[in-house]
């Protein structure tokens, strides 16, 4: 039997873990340190053992037909990837996809092994979403490539409660912070739209939530432009807006002023090492509380124009809460990993380097069964 290998037991991995452990998968988890895989794996029975984890004693582990599932830092995902293809293993990450990881996409299909990325949150359930949205749309009898498309894709990770930070973190502050440092390109108004910081394209949101509209902040992250190709915009679309980008409670800006403009200055080692003490001090002050709820909101949104009069307009809505037993974030995160490594096993994704399912279908089903989990979310028709 295929086992799974699973790296890392970090604060988003542990639903993802049990649900697998608890379906009877074989399964070997594996963390540097032994104890905080004993404790992610508490109170269960099943087919599964801990080993303390090193590159060389999983290079040593894997057989054939295994998979990989690496959950730890960025760096390591390659070379997991690359441990997997020499061993005829596949491979499961939540992470966006590196130009190195892309460049295992040939390898992958020579040997018939899946490379999996974007299986998370976001990444991962905002694609599952887009593609149903706009396969809906393609097929809505209102579909054109000369209408005008506006797309927009966000998500935020927040505390259950607005707080005077209008932030919590559910696990290290040190990659919300990095991100913060690094610039993003969207399209907006029909044009490419550079910002070097997140905080120069702040703009307010307002979504119509279960229990009421409400309003945030958000601004694009990333480089939007690979993933309208992915979503299924073509080149001679009319496409005005798209962006997929971070969304925060309305008042960030104001209240992490002094912190942008800190991080405005940090540079090189130094400021590297600043960054870490950073995130130490605002992960004492800021982070979700063992009697605290965090909270999700991913909405993914999709309206289209003829002569200046909305023809479609669409959102898929997701505003989810911790409870007493795992956070929002790790729900979100690990268990549609955990989607992607029962598709894997059985066969159904494709040999290379790929994202989150495009196929219509698939993704609707992934929704579906987050569903069937527990997780509230639906479409929201804005012209019913």
């Amino acid at each position: 039997m295929a086992r799974i290998h699973w790296l890392g037991t970090g604060l988003s991995t542990r639903p993802g873990i049990r649900r697998l452990i608890e379906r009877g998968h074989t399964m070997t988890v594996w963390n540097r340190s032994v104890e905080k895989a004993e404790a992610a794996t508490a109170g269960l029975t099943g087919d599964f053992e801990i080993k303390a984890f090193t590159l060389n004693a999983l290079k040593e582990a894997l057989s054939p037909g295994d998979v990989a599932v690496s959950m730890l830092p960025g760096d390591f995902h390659v070379p997991v990837a690359q441990a997997c293809l020499a061993a005829g293993a596949n491979f499961v990450s939540s992470s966006y996809i590196s130009s190195e990881m892309r460049g295992l996409d040939g390898a992958g299909k020579e040997k018939g092994l899946a490379l999996v990325n974007e299986v998370g949150l976001d990444p991962g359930t905002d694609h599952l979403m887009a593609h149903v949205l706009i396969d809906d749309y393609k097929n809505s009898g209102v579909f054109a490539k000369d209408n005008a498309h506006y797309f927009r894709s966000y998500c935020g990770g927040l505390s259950e409660f607005k707080n005077d930070f209008c932030y919590k973190f559910s696990w290290s502050p040190l990659g919300v912070l990095k991100a913060l440092r690094s610039p993003s390109k969207s399209l907006r108004d029909g044009t490419v739209y550079d910002v070097q910081r997140p905080w120069d394209a702040v703009e307010d949101y307002t979504l119509d939530l279960k229990n009421g509209p409400e309003t945030f902040q958000v601004y694009p992250n990333r480089d939007s432009f690979p993933f309208m190709a992915e979503y299924g915009f073509e080149d001679d679309w009319n496409t005005q807006l798209f962006v997929r980008g971070t969304l925060r409670y309305g008042g960030w800006t104001t209240a992490w002023a002094d912190l942008f403009k800190e991080i405005e200055t940090l540079q090189g080692e130094a400021g590297d090492k600043r960054l870490a003490k950073i995130s130490a001090d605002l992960w004492s002050k800021y982070a979700v509380g063992e009697d605290e709820a965090d909270r999700v909101v991913l909405s993914v949104d999709l309206r289209a124009e003829r002569d200046g009069k909305a023809v479609y307009d669409k959102s898929y809505l997701m505003d989810a809460y911790g409870d007493s037993v795992n956070t929002a974030m790790a729900r979100l995160v690990s268990i549609p990993v955990s989607f992607a490594v029962e598709t894997v096993l059985a066969g159904s994704i494709l040999p290379g380097v790929s994202a989150a399912p495009s196929d219509p279908a698939v993704a609707a089903s992934w929704l579906e069964e987050l569903k069937a989990l527990g997780e509230e979310m639906a479409i929201v028709d804005h012209l019913a």
